[in-house]
């Protein structure tokens, strides 16, 4: 949890607490990505539909900042939709994504679902990737 406080409370500047129930639902799945010597370097949080959205969701994406722009944020974002697809087959996937990595959820295949909007003062969008649909 210390990798998340320190990217969205102390380096976005966001004053709120960063620990909620949801990391405690029945269902919840935590991601953490590691270096070589076992620092936690990445985290994702996956949740079932109905916690924070109607859909299955990512959230609390973070990449400590010695850690980007090697590819992690993007091995961990392919890691989590693979998990949250064998957890919950056929569910869509939704996302808060802050606004300047549209770019970036896109290329993963997600799309914008909504106008931007403030979260605690960030520029934000959701962004839904559609389930896979299986031939019968």
């Amino acid at each position: 949890m210390k990798l998340r406080v320190d990217i969205f409370v102390v380096e976005q500047n966001c004053p709120y607490p960063e620990l909620d129930e949801k990391d405690r639902v029945a269902g919840a799945m935590h991601l953490l990505g590691r270096g070589s010597s076992g620092e936690l370097l990445a985290y994702a949080r996956l949740l079932p539909a109905g916690v924070s959205y109607s859909q299955v969701s990512i959230g609390r994406v973070a990449v400590a900042a010695k850690a980007r722009g090697g590819g992690r944020a993007r091995q961990l974002m392919q890691e989590a939709i693979v998990n949250c697809q064998k957890l919950w087959p056929a569910e869509d996937i939704k996302i808060g994504a802050q606004e300047y990595l549209r770019a970036f959820y896109q290329s993963l295949g997600f799309e914008a679902v909504s106008e931007v909007y403030l979260e605690d003062g960030i520029p934000h969008l959701d962004m839904l990737l559609h389930a896979q649909k299986k031939d019968t």
